[in-house]
C-alpha cells in the first residue's frame, strides 16, 4: 500500500500526499519482486558484505573490488572499440555499466546481474555489425573478454550471498541469453565464446557457492554447539539440584523419624495419659508416618544407583546402604585422608571453637570442600591443598586453596560444572562461594554459610534408628 502520514484527530491539517518516487506499482509487480526474492533465498553468510569482521579486511576486499571495476571500465573500453569499431563514449559506458555492476553486487546482487547480464546483451548487438566486415578468426563474441571478467565477478559476489536453487536459475538466465544470441548470428567473422564463458560463470558460481555453503555449515555448527553446551549446563543444573534434594530429603526423613518415635514413646513417660493426650499424640506420629511415605516415594525417583566417584572421595547418598546417614563435618578428617592417599598433599585448620549446625549447613559444607579437593585432584595434580574450616558467630566459613600443579594436568572425567553445585548449595542456605585463581597459578574456594540454626538435643535419633 502507498506510503502515507496518519494524522491524529488533533490534527485539522489534510494528509500530504505520499512522495511520488514512492508510491508502489498498482499491477502487482511489487508482491512479484517479493516473491521473486523470497524464491531465490538471499542468505548472507560472513563472506559476504561486510565479508569479514576485521575492519582491515573489509577495508582490503572493497579496495579490491573497487580497483577490479576501475580497471575494467578503463581498460574495457579500450578494448571493445578496438576490437568492435565502437565508438569510444560508447565503449566506455558499456563498461562503465559492467563495473556499477560489480560495485552494485556488493550489496545488490540481483539489481547487479540484471544490469550486468543487459549492458553485456547490448554490446554484444552493437557489436554485430562490425562483425561482418572483420577480418577471419575476427574478435571474441558475444563475450569480450572485459565484459567476461565483469560478470564472472558479478556471479561470484551473486552466489556469496543467494541460495543454491537462486544461483542456478540466473546461471541458467545467462547461458539462455548466450544461446540465444548465438542463434541470432547468421554471418560474421567471430571468435565463439559462448561455451568457454558458460563455463566460467559456472566456475565461479560454484567457487561463490561452496564458500557459502560452508560458512553456512560453520554457523550451524557454532549455534548447535552453543545450545549443546547451554543444555549441558541446564541439565547438570537440575541433576545437582536433584542431588541436593535428595540429600535434603535423608535429613528431612531423619527428624519426621525423630517425631513419630518421640509421639511413640511419649504416653509411656507420663502416668495414667488422658485420652485427649493419646489422641494428639496418635496424629501426630500418623502425620509423621505420612510424612514419612511420601519421602520415600520421592526418595525412590531422586536416589541415583551408582553415583560416580573416580577418585574415592564418596559421592552424595553412598554408604554401606541406601539408609545411611548424610556426611557432616565430623567426616572431614576422612575425606581429607582419602584425598592425601589420592596423591595431594592436604593440611587442615580449624578456626575458632566448633559448635554444632543445622543438618543441611553440616552437609552442604561436607560437599562444598568435598567437590573443592576433586577439582584440586583432576586439575591441580601433586599440589598442596590447605584446608580451612572457621567457626565463627555469623557463621560457617570455608576455604580450599591449592597450589599450582607440579603434573601434567590430565583430561578432567568430569562435566566441568561442579562449582554450579557449590553456589547452588550455598545460596540454597542464604550463603555465597567464590571461586578465583592465585598469584602463584592456583586456585581458590571461598564459602560462608550462615549458622544461626543449630540443631537441639532432642534432634538427635535413639540407638538403633535409622531414617529412611
Amino acid at each position: 500500500m502507498p506510503n502515507v502520514d496518519l494524522v491524529t484527530p488533533a490534527d485539522p491539517s489534510p494528509s500530504p500526499a505520499p512522495a511520488e518516487g514512492r508510491q508502489l506499482p498498482a499491477d502487482g509487480t511489487a508482491p512479484l519482486r517479493r516473491r521473486l526474492r523470497a524464491w531465490l533465498g538471499e542468505a548472507p553468510t560472513r563472506n559476504s558484505p561486510p565479508f569479514s569482521r576485521y575492519r582491515w579486511a573489509r577495508l582490503l576486499t572493497y579496495l579490491l573490488i573497487g580497483w577490479t571495476a576501475l580497471a575494467i571500465a578503463l581498460a574495457g573500453g579500450a578494448d571493445l572499440t578496438g576490437s568492435y569499431d565502437l565508438a569510444h563514449p560508447v565503449a566506455l559506458l558499456a563498461t562503465s555499466l559492467q563495473a556499477v555492476a560489480i560495485v552494485l553486487a556488493v550489496r545488490r546482487p540481483v539489481p547487479a546481474w540484471l544490469l550486468s547480464l543487459a549492458a553485456a546483451a547490448v554490446t554484444a548487438l552493437l557489436a554485430r555489425p562490425h562483425l561482418e566486415t572483420a577480418r577471419p578468426p575476427g574478435p571474441n563474441w558475444p563475450w569480450s573478454t572485459p565484459v567476461l571478467l565483469a560478470h564472472m565477478a558479478v556471479l561470484l559476489l551473486f552466489a556469496l550471498r543467494i541460495r543454491f536453487r537462486g544461483t542456478v536459475a540466473v546461471l541458467l538466465v545467462t547461458a539462455l541469453v548466450t544461446y540465444v544470441l548465438h542463434a541470432g548470428m547468421e554471418t560474421g567473422h567471430y571468435s565463439g565464446t559462448g561455451t568457454i564463458a558458460v563455463a566460467l560463470f559456472a566456475i565461479a558460481t560454484s567457487v561463490g557457492g561452496t564458500l557459502r555453503s560452508r560458512q553456512e555449515a560453520r554457523s550451524e555448527l557454532v549455534q548447535q554447539t552453543t545450545i549443546t553446551a547451554e543444555e549441558r549446563a541446564r541439565r547438570t543444573l537440575l541433576e545437582e539440584r536433584s542431588r541436593i534434594a535428595r540429600e535434603l530429603h535423608d535429613v528431612v526423613a531423619h527428624h519426621m523419624s525423630v517425631i513419630s518415635i518421640q509421639a511413640q514413646v511419649a504416653p509411656h513417660l507420663v502416668k495414667d495419659p488422658s485420652d485427649e493426650l493419646l489422641e494428639n499424640l496418635a496424629g501426630i506420629r500418623g502425620n509423621a508416618l505420612e510424612a514419612l511415605t511420601e519421602l520415600r516415594r520421592v526418595l525412590g525417583v531422586l536416589r541415583s544407583e551408582n553415583p560416580e566417584d573416580p577418585y574415592g572421595l564418596g559421592g552424595p547418598g553412598t554408604g554401606a546402604a541406601p539408609d545411611a546417614p548424610q556426611p557432616t563435618l565430623a567426616r572431614l578428617d576422612a575425606l581429607i585422608e582419602n584425598t592425601r592417599a589420592a596423591g595431594l598433599d592436604v593440611t587442615a585448620e580449624v578456626v575458632g571453637e566448633v559448635r554444632p549446625y543445622a543438618p543441611g549447613v553440616e552437609l552442604s559444607a561436607y560437599r562444598i570442600v568435598q567437590e573443592a579437593l576433586s577439582n584440586a585432584l583432576r586439575h591441580a595434580p601433586g599440589s598442596t591443598v590447605h584446608v580451612e574450616v572457621g567457626h565463627f558467630p555469623n557463621g560457617l566459613h570455608l576455604v580450599v586453596a591449592n597450589s599450582a600443579p607440579r603434573y601434567p594436568v590430565p583430561p578432567s572425567p568430569g562435566a566441568g560444572h561442579g562449582l554450579l553445585g557449590m553456589r547452588e548449595r550455598a545460596a540454597m542456605l542464604g550463603g555465597h562461594v567464590t571461586a578465583e585463581r592465585t598469584s602463584g597459578g592456583g586456585f581458590s574456594v571461598t564459602a560462608f554459610l550462615p549458622g544461626d540454626i543449630a540443631p537441639t538435643p532432642s534432634d538427635q535419633p535413639p540407638t538403633g534408628e535409622q531414617t529412611p
